[in-house]
């Protein structure tokens, strides 16, 4: 956990991420991404020198019109002593039952969005943490490169003027491996997805393709994302 606050702190202060008196919203899915980021960011406000509030929030998706059991996640943010809100919505039986989407991950992405930065915004936050880490990102590139014949990825920090709400992605400079390792390490309450694609999506595709290539070629992941980087792609 060393590593990933180490990489955290110098993301924050490498893109300005956060200042004094920022009220942020961490967007906690249950997957092990955003558990990291909530401790990261929980513990990152003993030392890091910036007077920050947080508040954790959970979409309920309402897949197969069941609510999603987040009472460990619960648990963990009375722990860490930040307060916990989780949004139930019937984002799962609209995609997938109503409108029974042949390609559900853009509107549910959407929806969901949309979901998170209204609840950040009833909850008195200005900024939105996001979950993304390293190869998020190279994955993202190659998503847009191979769908869209475009050089493209998501910024570190984005401004959302129609929300008046600022997205950040502290996790950004580390790696899938050194979150996973970190979770494993603190048994960390994960809440399995109920998605009925889960697993079997465009971005999964591209996911295999990058570690192909990674263990093809050892460094391949790290150069892409330096080269991304250094060419200041999309606000890097």
């Amino acid at each position: 956990m060393q590593r990933i606050l180490g990489l955290s702190r110098k993301a924050i202060q490498m893109y300005d991420m956060i200042a004094d008196g920022d009220r942020i919203a961490v967007g906690v899915s249950g997957g092990k991404d955003s558990l990291i980021l909530l401790q990261s960011l929980a513990l990152l406000r003993r030392f890091i020198g910036i007077d920050y509030e947080l508040v954790a929030i959970s979409i309920d998706m309402g897949h197969e019109n069941v609510r999603t059991d987040f009472s460990a996640i619960g648990k963990m943010c009375d722990a860490l002593e930040v307060p916990y809100v989780v949004k139930p919505t019937e984002i799962g039986p609209i995609v997938f039952d109503m409108r029974q989407e042949k390609n559900p991950c853009s509107l549910c992405a959407r929806m969901r969005r949309g979901s998170l930065h209204d609840a950040a915004k009833a909850n008195g936050c200005n900024k939105l943490a996001l979950g993304h880490h390293k190869d998020d990102a190279v994955e993202t590139f190659f998503m847009n490169l191979f769908s869209e014949g475009r050089l493209g990825c998501f910024q570190p920090v984005t401004y959302l003027s129609r929300k008046d709400m600022t997205v950040i992605r502290p996790l950004v400079l580390a790696s899938e491996g050194e979150i996973s390792s970190a979770a494993r390490r603190l048994g960390l309450p994960i809440v399995k997805s109920k998605c009925p694609v889960d697993g079997h999506t465009n971005r999964e595709k591209t996911k295999q393709y990058v570690r192909d290539m990674e263990h093809r070629d050892h460094g391949f992941r790290d150069r892409i994302f330096g080269a991304m980087q250094r060419a200041h792609l999309d606000g890097f």
